[in-house]
């Protein structure tokens, strides 16, 4: 029976012939149709994968170098463009539309003999915290059935957290890819914006967006990284400092970790959610670290601001989806251009979308731009320059990745707001443009895991993914699925 711990170990078997790519395949294959009910999955690449496989065994057969991800499967977010492969954001206004290239950060994967297994189902256009926002239906926490897996990378989370790939990609635009993580109980890490291309990935709001990594595994989470972060002419807002480094474990020195108070001690944080993270910010003090609480009076901006700011994107960014050139056409008859476009939007659209949509056009508005957009603009400056004072001191933040455990499914539908607000403790790294991961070190009593999010400077990513290794070496819970 195949069985995949990490890429290294992978690679050992397939050398020492004890496994192959096709069995590998063939493996998640059986395990997306044994688990086809969670939904995660909105296409699967049988045959190229199969065919794929087959290929790098025969080359590997023959004496071939392996190359970095030789066999290695990975599943991707219905956001993520592959040439001549379908990609629908999970929305009805683009369903049937294939695209007609391959985004440069997928591109790398396939440059080192990735095999890519399929597209995963999400909010529609990323918009969501719980993947019920989906036009091929919500996406179901294989932990727990009746909870949802987080959003708006659900699928992409599930397919990791139930085996169906070896790891996958998301996007992450105020959490998307950490907060499902936290529900699903593995890790997702958002890079610093600019570290990894945006070329081919459908956007949201452009100055947030990140493609995201999940894995179970810290240095194969760091291998995708290294691989997708080499530059791209494609996309001038990617940082100019290069390839990430190889990831390779340093000797451990003390670090100096800090704490928001207004996070700690939130109304909306749960108790045991709490409790977990100051006894494990204790036993870090107790082996050398220090760990400091900080003052952080703008925690009740960053929600504010981040939503106005990204549905001002949003607004624009969507506009060119009006069933001229490609997508969703509406049969209804018209002559007038602009009932074309509202009968085409109108069907094609989600009512989530739309939400963000006219919230996002309201306050790019002729009287609210200088009320809301141009202030929460102000709100962005400001926290920029306060996590500059910040890591001046300094090496990293703790703090929750979610207020609570995965909450039930339909627990959100009539209080949208209620839903906005959760992702009070991820919003902040988007925000200002600095890399955070979340990391499932906690298990809580009602049988559902959550995770520690952890945050370095701009362009630490290597740091970030040294600190993460060592506490999942240190304080990972056994988990089985």
């Amino acid at each position: 029976m195949f069985v995949f711990n990490s890429i290294t170990d992978y690679h050992h078997q397939l050398k020492s012939g004890t496994t192959s790519c096709l069995q590998a395949v063939n493996h998640f294959l059986s395990r997306i149709k044994e688990k086809a009910h969670l939904n995660a999955f909105v296409e699967v690449y049988e045959k190229e994968a199969l065919a794929k496989a087959a290929e790098l065994d025969a080359k590997r057969n023959a004496g071939e170098p392996l190359k970095k991800l030789h066999g290695v499967v990975i599943a991707i977010k219905d956001v993520i463009c592959y040439k001549d492969h379908s990609v629908t954001a999970a929305s009805a206004i683009l369903k049937g539309f294939n695209s007609l290239y391959t985004a440069s950060a997928l591109q790398y994967l396939l440059n080192e003999d990735a095999i890519i297994i399929g597209n995963c189902n999400c909010d529609e256009f990323a918009m969501g915290s719980t993947n019920e926002n989906s036009s091929y239906g919500k996406v179901l926490n294989a932990l727990d059935e009746t909870k949802v897996p987080g959003g708006s990378s659900g699928g992409s989370a599930v397919a990791v957290q139930a085996g169906m790939c070896m790891l996958s990609l998301g996007s992450d635009t105020g959490g998307s890819v950490r907060q499902p993580a936290d529900f699903c109980g593995i890790i997702g890490l958002k890079p610093g914006y600019g570290r990894i291309s945006r070329y081919g990935l459908l956007a949201y709001a452009s100055s947030f967006d990140q493609i995201g990594i999940f894995g179970t595994h810290v240095p194969d989470v760091a291998l995708l990284l290294q691989i997708m972060s080499q530059p791209d002419k494609m996309d001038s807002t990617m940082d100019k400092t290069g390839p990430l480094p190889a990831f390779e474990n340093p000797e451990p020195t003390p670090l100096r970790y800090c704490l928001f108070s207004q996070v700690m001690d939130h109304p909306s944080l749960d108790p045991e959610i709490r409790d977990n993270i100051n006894a494990l910010a204790e036993k870090l003090e107790t082996e050398g670290n220090t760990v400091t609480r900080l003052d952080f009076e703008w925690l009740d901006y960053i929600v504010p601001a981040y939503y106005v700011l990204t549905t001002a994107e949003a607004s624009s960014n969507l506009s060119r989806y009006d069933g001229v050139r490609y997508g969703h056409r509406s049969e209804k008859a018209t002559e007038d251009l602009d009932a074309f476009y509202r009968n085409n939007r109108s069907e094609g659209f989600g009512m989530e979308v739309k939400r963000r949509i006219m919230l996002g056009t309201f306050v790019l508005s002729t009287g609210y731009y200088d009320a809301y957009y141009s202030k929460a603009q102000k709100i962005r400056r400001l926290l920029t320059e306060k996590i500059t004072e910040i890591f001046e001191g300094y090496d990293a933040i703790l703090m929750p990745t979610v207020p609570s455990t995965a909450m039930s499914i339909g627990q959100h539908d009539k209080d949208p707001v209620e839903m906005y607000l959760a992702d009070i403790f991820t919003v902040f790294a988007n925000l200002t443009g600095i890399p955070g991961i979340s990391l499932p070190l906690f298990s809580h009593s009602n049988n559902m895991p959550f995770g520690l999010q952890v945050m370095t400077n701009k362009q630490e990513e290597l740091p970030l993914l040294h600190i993460a290794d060592r506490l999942m070496q240190q304080y990972k819970p056994v988990r089985a699925l």
